[in-house]
C-alpha cells in the first residue's frame, strides 16, 4: 500500500519513512586530512560554487517548515567556515518554533574559539571526532594534526556546558588497542563514546580493507570487561546505544557494514553546494542551488518532494580488496 500523503508539516519518503533529521555540510574544507576520510591532496570546491550562509539559512528555514525537527551542522570541518556563528544563531532561532535540536559535529581543533558561541545560540550537545588520544598516532591518522588543540576544545565545551559525545572510527591495526581505554577515559570525562565502522566513500589513496574492523569483534572485547546491555536511548541518528557495566558513559555503535540501520532511516543530507543526498551510500541527489538562485525558495519547494521519492531502501556499502568505493565523493562532502 502506498504511504499516506504527508501533511504540510511532515516529510515522508516513498517507503513511508518519516524524514525529520537534516544534516547540513556547511563546507567541504577541513584543516585535517584523516586517512580514512580523504586524500592527502584534496581539491576543494571553488568558493563561488558554495552556498552562502544566507542561502543555507533560507533552505534550513524551509526544511523546518516542512517538518525537519533536528539539524546537525557538519563539514568538512564546520568551524573553518568564516562567520559560522551567524548561521548557528540564525538556525537556532527555530528552537522555539518547530526545531527540537541543533547540533554540530567537529574535529575539535577550533572548538576552543567557538564553544561559548555555540552554547549561546542554543546548541546543547556536540560530537567530536577523536580516533586516538596519543599525540603521535593522532598526527599520523590526521596527517599532521595537533591533538592539544582538540583537548583545549573539549575543555572549552565543558566550560560552556555542552554535552560531548566522542566519535571514534574503529581501525584495525591503528587504534583497536585504544578502544577500551577510550571508553574508560570518556567515562572519567563525562562524555559518551560512539564507535563507527569505516565507510567506503571516495578514494583516499589507501586500502580501507587493511584497517576495516567489524564492530561485532569490538563488542565482544568490551563485553568481556564491561558487560553491555542495549538501551532504548536514541539521539536521532543511526547509533544504537548500550550501557556498560561499571561505567556511566553510554556506548554507541554505528555499523553500516555489519548491521545496517536503513529500515528506519530518518535522515537526508545537504552539501555546501546545495545538493540533497537522500542516502550517504548513493550518488543520486537533487540540486537545489540553481533553483534557489534563479527562482528563490518557491522554486525549491517542488524539488523536496522529488528528493523524497529518490530515497532508496538501503545503502550499498561493501568493503573488499577488489571493490571500488560506494561513491566517488569523499565523506567530507556530505558529512558523517
Amino acid at each position: 500500500m502506498a504511504p499516506a500523503h504527508p501533511s504540510p508539516t511532515t516529510m515522508t519518503d516513498g517507503l513511508g519513512r518519516q524524514i525529520s533529521y537534516l544534516r547540513i555540510s556547511v563546507t567541504d574544507r577541513c584543516d585535517l586530512r584523516c586517512r580514512y576520510c580523504m586524500a592527502e591532496k584534496m581539491q576543494f570546491l571553488p568558493r563561488n560554487q558554495v552556498l552562502s550562509l544566507e542561502e543555507i539559512a533560507l533552505l534550513a528555514d524551509m526544511f523546518v517548515a516542512r517538518g525537519i525537527r533536528r539539524i546537525r551542522l557538519t563539514g568538512g570541518e564546520p568551524l573553518v567556515r568564516r562567520d559560522i556563528g551567524d548561521l548557528v544563531r540564525r538556525i537556532g532561532r527555530h528552537l522555539s518554533s518547530g526545531l527540537e535540536e541543533l547540533t554540530l559535529t567537529t574535529n575539535g581543533t577550533r572548538l576552543a574559539d567557538h564553544a561559548a558561541l555555540l552554547a549561546d545560540a542554543g546548541v546543547r550537545r556536540i560530537n567530536v571526532s577523536l580516533d586516538t588520544r596519543d599525540p603521535d598516532r593522532f598526527a599520523e591518522i590526521t596527517r599532521g594534526g595537533r591533538i592539544a588543540q582538540v583537548f583545549e576544545g573539549l575543555e572549552a565545551a565543558r566550560t560552556a556546558g555542552l554535552a560531548v559525545k566522542i566519535n571514534m572510527v574503529a581501525l584495525k591495526g591503528v587504534n583497536e588497542d585504544e578502544i577500551l581505554s577510550m571508553l574508560r577515559w570518556c567515562d572519567t570525562q563525562g562524555f559518551d563514546l560512539t564507535l563507527i565502522e569505516t565507510m567506503p566513500l571516495g578514494e583516499t589513496g589507501e586500502d580501507r580493507t587493511d584497517h576495516y574492523l567489524p564492530l561485532t569483534r569490538v563488542v565482544d572485547m568490551i563485553d568481556a570487561h564491561h558487560p553491555l546491555t542495549a538501551v532504548a536511548d536514541r539521539t536521532g541518528g543511526p547509533a544504537r546505544y548500550h550501557a556498560a557495566q561499571g561505567l556511566n558513559a553510554r556506548l554507541g555503535l554505528i555499523t553500516p557494514l555489519t548491521r545496517n540501520f536503513c529500515a528506519d532511516c530518518n535522515r537526508i543530507r545537504m552539501t555546501c553546494e546545495g545538493k540533497i543526498f537522500m542516502c550517504l551510500g548513493h550518488e543520486d541527489h537533487v540540486d537545489f542551488k540553481a533553483a534557489l538562485r534563479s527562482g528563490g525558495i518557491e522554486a525549491v519547494e517542488p524539488l523536496v518532494d522529488r528528493a523524497l521519492r529518490l530515497k532508496p531502501a538501503a545503502h550499498d556499502f561493501r568493503i573488499g580488496a577488489d571493490l571500488a568505493p560506494a561513491t566517488r565523493r569523499h565523506m567530507s562532502v556530505t558529512g558523517g
